[in-house]
């Protein structure tokens, strides 16, 4: 872990939006396995325990900053920003309301989470993860929010890394598709096809662990994770 304490071990306190469910969730279960303390932001409780949890809105900046700072008041080493959302179909068939909710979600709610995080993150030499998507690296049809919130997502996060060096440790982690109910919601034609190519969010959050291990001075910027039949990569 980047922070300044050489006696702690595991990963420490770990701020984990979108931690109730599917990546997040299994962030949160690593982290208590490592040793440290999963506390969670998100719209539903978590159905295992961790060490704190609050409910929050991401697209809702005072009330993420609010919860964040509360979260945070014991001190923060880590932050992984997990919450995401979608709404798959062509530009011209796709609500106002829902298109730019995506945008709010995955784009917005990183930066109001990292925002209200950094003075604490600061404070202990901690480290930022960001979950951007493989569609946040090259386009797909009838994706338009989820590749413009996610090319956000990166270009936000690489920014951040030069705006933070030497002071907090950023990580950018770029997943394929992972085996959650993320696509449950979807119609049939943007379902994936073969189950073989989802990857297990436990093995991804296992990468997640190993951002957050690299020790002082040294960064891993950035992580590409995916099963060897990810269609949408490279």
């Amino acid at each position: 872990m980047a922070g300044q304490d050489s006696t702690r071990t595991g990963p420490g306190r770990v701020l984990i939006s979108g931690g109730a469910s599917g990546l997040g969730a299994a962030v949160a279960t690593r982290v208590t396995e490592a040793g440290g303390q999963a506390l969670v932001l998100d719209k539903q409780a978590p159905a295992a325990p961790v060490a704190g949890f609050r409910t929050v809105d991401v697209t809702d900046t005072d009330e993420v900053t609010a919860a964040v700072r509360e979260l945070a008041a014991d001190g923060l080493d880590a932050v992984v920003t997990a919450a995401g959302t979608d709404a798959c179909g062509p530009l011209g068939g796709i609500s106002a309301a829902d298109w730019e909710r995506v945008v709010r979600v995955n784009l917005f709610g990183t930066a109001a989470v990292v925002r209200a995080a950094l003075p604490a993150l600061e404070r202990s030499h901690g480290r930022v993860v960001t979950v951007a998507s493989t569609l946040g690296l090259r386009p797909a049809g009838d994706a338009t929010a989820y590749c413009a919130s996610k090319f956000g997502v990166v270009g936000f996060t690489r920014a951040l890394a030069m705006e933070t060096a030497g002071r907090v440790g950023v990580t950018l982690l770029v997943p394929g598709g992972m085996r959650t109910h993320f696509f449950d919601d979807r119609p049939d034609q943007y379902k994936p096809r073969d189950d073989s190519a989802l990857n297990d969010p436990l093995l991804v959050a296992d990468s997640v662990l190993h951002a957050l291990a690299s020790p002082p001075g040294c960064e891993v910027r950035e992580l590409l994770v995916c099963t060897d039949l990810e269609p949408s990569w490279p």
